[in-house]
Parts: C-alpha cells; sequence; structure tokens
C-alpha cells in the first residue's frame, strides 16, 4: 500500500464529500497548491458523448484570456515566404521537410505545431508521431492554416486545445497556482464556455456529466456539473 504523505493527507481532509460550486471549487484547488513549485489548476470534465463516433468528437481551441503561466514552444513547417513571417511572429522552431525529417529522428523539443496546406502532404507522415501526442495539425484547431503569425500570436497568448480522451474526458491546465483566484476562475469559465458551445448535434441528453478541479499535486474536487454551466452562463 503507497504511503500517503503528511502534506497530502493535510489536502484530503480540507475537501469536503459534496459537490463545490464552480467558482469555489476553483478557489480551493488554489488554496490547496501548497506543493514547492508552482503547481498548475487543472479542469477536467467527462462528457455525455461516445468518442468512438466521428460525429460525437470534441475537439477545439480557446484562448485563456490571462494565458496558462507557461509559455509555448512553437514549430512552424512552411516553406517559401511562410518561413520568414513565421520567423518574424515569433516562432521558436522554423523549417520544411528538414524539421519533418528531425522529427521522424525523434526530435519533439516543441509545444505545438502550425504547418501551411500546402506541406501537410509531408507533414502527414508525422500522423502516428504526433497524434497520440496531441501535436498533430489540424484545421479544427486552426493549425493548418496561411495566416501562421495569428496562429503564432494566439498559441503564445493563452490558445489552449481541448479533445475528449477515449473515455470521454476532456483535461486542460487553467493557470497556475500564483495566479489570482479572478484570474483562474476567468480561464476557467471561458474554457467551460468554450466545451459547452462545441458540443456535438448528435449527442442527446446530459452532455456534461461531471466536473473536478485540481492542482497537479492535489487531489480531485468535484464541482455541480449543472451550478456550474449556470454560473459560467450567467444565469
Amino acid at each position: 500500500m503507497a504511503k500517503v504523505s503528511k502534506r497530502f493527507k493535510g489536502i484530503q481532509e480540507k475537501v469536503e464529500d459534496r459537490l463545490y460550486g464552480f467558482g469555489e471549487g476553483v478557489a480551493l484547488a488554489k488554496e490547496l497548491a501548497t506543493a514547492k513549485f508552482d503547481e498548475s489548476i487543472e479542469l477536467h470534465v467527462r462528457l455525455g458523448v461516445d468518442p468512438r463516433h466521428a460525429d460525437q468528437q470534441v475537439r477545439s481551441t480557446v484562448v485563456l484570456p490571462h494565458g496558462t503561466g507557461r509559455t509555448k514552444r512553437v514549430l512552424v513547417i512552411a516553406g517559401g515566404e511562410k518561413v520568414k513571417e513565421a520567423e518574424d511572429a515569433g516562432a521558436d522552431f522554423v523549417g520544411g521537410e528538414d524539421m519533418v525529417a528531425k522529427i521522424e529522428g525523434g526530435w519533439l523539443d516543441f509545444d505545438a505545431v502550425i504547418a501551411t496546406p500546402d506541406v501537410m502532404k509531408v507533414v502527414g507522415k508525422l500522423g502516428k508521431v504526433l497524434g497520440p501526442r496531441g501535436l498533430m495539425p489540424s484545421a479544427k484547431t486552426n493549425t493548418v492554416t496561411f495566416d501562421v503569425a495569428a496562429a503564432i500570436a494566439e498559441i503564445k497568448a493563452g490558445r489552449v486545445e481541448f479533445r475528449v480522451d477515449k473515455t470521454g474526458i476532456t483535461h486542460n491546465a487553467v493557470g497556475k497556482a500564483s495566479f489570482s483566484k479572478e484570474q483562474l476562475e476567468e480561464n476557467a469559465a471561458t474554457l467551460l464556455r468554450a466545451i459547452l458551445k462545441a458540443r456535438p448535434s448528435a449527442v442527446k441528453g446530459q452532455y456534461v456529466k461531471s466536473l473536478t478541479v485540481s492542482s497537479t499535486m492535489g487531489v480531485g474536487i468535484s464541482v455541480d456539473p449543472n451550478l456550474a454551466q449556470k454560473e459560467v452562463s450567467g444565469e
């Protein structure tokens, strides 16, 4: 049996066995982030979808108003004049087929990939490498585009991608414990609104099954999904 640290046991004792309000849950997650580093505050949303069906996939992006507290390293795969545009816009890495070959060789020191439509035939070879890591460029997430400058700016400003995993849950960081309660709540509300907006038309019945907020080294705090939806919609 794994040994529970005194710190973790103290955190567990502060979480009541009940459903919290949305803002209340976010504030508690921040309060309980007591590790020796700046923990991320995470929002986990279980949706009433079956990811095995294409018409029930949930995947999109949203720009968090206060960012995530982490600067993302952006790779742009392009050619021609788009290479200079990407460099001028602040991309961390820029290239064409040379970058594809580098990734095939095992290089993965980046957090986001943008590609122009004309190079996707080459980038497509990376599907098995980038796909499982959620890094494959896609028109749905605006990472396959000729407007590379705008895409880079959004990612650097705090754009995050949300997508359901095979169990129908989205997992996203909404900021750092060092953020104010107001910043964390606004980021979390922005993310939840985007997830609600992305509801597939094929989904019937209850869409948001459960909500959990936690810090990187903390415990899950259960949030009332119905109350949360009312809070973020201003009802």
